[in-house]
């Protein structure tokens, strides 16, 4: 039950209960009766990003709800256990990142992310193997070339040097490739005479022997290494998803979890198979749902079988944790982290390479498209290239129109190349919305100039041009990073972190950002009526800043802090107090 649930909220008794309702009543300076609330946010700025983004100075919360926005006047009528004296600061909805990873460190894992230099990632494997002992897998993910001192790809050569005795596999940042080293080869039974895997690439060198990385079909190596125990994982998942409230996070999209361990799924051969399952994440809510936030969980296509046999679908929970759409996987083609998106135009200095889809034609894609829709389920699937991006709005919207789907609500992930005309026409039409990553703008620059030029680069992660057409958006992060303060000031000023500016026609207002960081999300959930803005009857949802958005020079976004999350009217992370 959420804190303060048991109070009984006295605006609604008559005015006759009201004046026998002692312990729900004071006298105001006027001699009139307060009502009792919970909690009570003045004297600051309140966003509440209503459709005309009013603004007001007082929050009154009950029993986990809004009860009412406005001005002093709210003071005289409003009295609560919790008064938060805002001392001028900024309260607006939580965020809702519409793709997120819950992670969990394995044992046996290191954080790459944390590595600046390619001897640095040595050492830290090096490490690992010495912990584990000879023969035991090393694993781990994070690494980025772009933020090595060396400025390139680790190989399996590197690797080789750090654990000559320990097969090691470490996915890059994204998770679209995982560099192994020759032990991890063998094991995987690959050598120089290896053909590409389907729907996947294996680099190689200048003499045509592999070099360890594999693009998209990381699941070559995954499949190798012991898996842990769930139980072994589930603080760490807690702990992961605990976190987001120190970044304002109240709500997100669990990007792709499995049923796998209530079903038999048949996964497709590109897929990897998803440790997390929405059944451990129900175990891990129940135990410590008051801490996280809110949470909608994509599930990974188990197989026509397995979705026919499962015996819930998009909606199913509650608003704690309910599930979500068919999504992100498969994916409809790879990532520019890989790089294997499929576009349209080749890569920059790669004339013969356009990346690859993950489905055969229109006809595979329209078949599951198909069987998502027969089951009811919602689907929410990744697209990145605009080659992608095309052909799975086409068979959204055929699927869409055959099925004479209404609220539907379907969703392409990531968006992050400009569609065709037809596309965007189509999506118009049909609803189709576009949960994007305007991060990428800002992290994956580098990635961007290596592999785009021309109008393909300046409108990477579009946002304005295609909402100007009619296309709806919803911002999230994709882990790259999670912190929406770097979302919101990549979709304002198209900046990357050289400070070259990409398609300002692309920018949006940092009204808009906020809105598609906060309002738009929950519609993808089917719960707008319940939260992404600060209204009376909404959930009480919502952070304190210790700057206005709004006011601010876009550069000083980056570094805007988080000073309270609040999720159903209780404190979940306090700045002040670094919980």
């Amino acid at each position: 039950m959420i804190a303060g649930s048991k109070r009984r909220f006295a605006g609604t008794c008559s005015v006759f209960v009201l004046m026998c309702c002692a312990a729900d009543v004071a006298a105001s300076p006027s001699g009139t009766a307060k009502l009792s609330a919970d909690m009570i946010l003045y004297n600051g700025k309140v966003l509440t990003v209503d459709s005309k983004f009013s603004t007001k100075t007082v929050i009154v919360i009950s029993d986990g709800k809004i009860v009412a926005t406005g001005g002093k006047e709210l003071l005289r009528r409003y009295r609560a256990g919790q008064e938060i004296d805002l001392r001028g600061r900024v309260a607006m909805p939580g965020f809702m990142d519409t793709h997120f990873h819950p992670s969990a460190i394995s044992h046996r894992a290191i954080d790459a992310s944390t590595a600046g230099s390619i001897e640095e990632l040595k050492k830290m494997v090096a490490a690992k193997a010495a912990e584990l002992g000879p023969g035991e897998w090393v694993t781990g993910a994070g690494w980025a070339e772009d933020r090595f001192a060396e400025r390139r790809n680790p190989t399996r050569r590197d690797l080789d040097e750090a654990a000559p005795n320990n097969p090691v596999a470490i996915h890059r940042a994204g998770g679209h490739s995982i560099v192994g080293n020759s032990m991890a080869l063998k094991l995987a039974h690959l050598d120089r005479t290896s053909p590409n895997p389907e729907r996947g690439v294996f680099e190689r060198d200048q003499d045509g022997e592999l070099n360890g990385i594999i693009r998209e079909r990381t699941n070559i190596y995954v499949s190798l290494v012991p898996p842990d125990s769930p139980s072994a994982l589930r603080d760490g998942y807690i702990a992961d998803l605990r976190r987001l409230t120190r970044l304002g996070i109240t709500s997100l999209i669990v990007a792709s979890a499995s049923i796998g361990d209530e079903v038999d799924e048949v996964l497709r051969p590109e897929m990897p198979k998803t440790a997390l399952t929405f059944r451990q994440l129900q175990d891990i809510y129940a135990l410590k749902g008051y801490d996280l936030p809110r949470a909608s969980v994509e599930i990974s296509y188990p197989g026509h079988d397995a979705l026919a046999r499962y015996p819930h679908k998009t909606g199913y929970g509650d608003d704690r944790l309910r599930l979500g759409a068919i999504g992100e996987m498969p994916a409809v083609d790879g990532g520019f982290t890989g790089p294997t998106a499929w576009t349209t135009r080749p890569y920059r200095g790669q004339p013969d390479f356009h990346g690859q889809p993950f489905f055969k034609d229109e006809s595979d894609l329209e078949a599951l498209a198909t069987d998502v829709a027969d089951r009811g389920w919602q689907l929410g699937l990744h697209a990145i290239g605009d080659a992608a991006i095309d052909m799975a709005t086409r068979v959204y919207a055929r699927v869409i129109e055959k099925h004479k789907l209404t609220d539907h609500r379907w969703y392409l992930a990531h968006y992050t190349m400009l569609p065709s005309e037809d596309s965007i026409a189509l999506m118009r039409r049909d609803a189709i919305w576009a949960s994007a990553q305007p991060n990428f703008l800002y992290n994956l620059e580098v990635r961007y100039l290596q592999t785009l030029d021309g109008a393909a680069l300046e409108h990477n992660n579009p946002v304005a041009v295609p909402a100007a057409r009619g296309v709806s958006f919803a911002f999230g992060s994709d882990n790259l990073p999670v912190d929406p303060r770097v979302g919101l000031y990549a979709a304002v000023t198209r900046r990357g972190p050289s400070g070259r500016v990409y398609g300002k026609e692309e920018a949006v207002s940092i009204e808009k950002a906020i809105s598609y960081y906060t309002a738009a999300g929950p519609f993808l959930t089917h719960e707008e009526k319940l939260k992404g803005t600060l209204e009376p009857g909404k959930l009480a949802d919502l952070i304190v800043l210790d700057s206005d958005p709004t006011a601010i020079a876009p550069e000083n976004l980056l570094t805007m802090q988080i000073d309270l999350t609040i999720v159903g009217g209780r404190v979940v992370y306090d700045r002040s107090k670094g919980n």
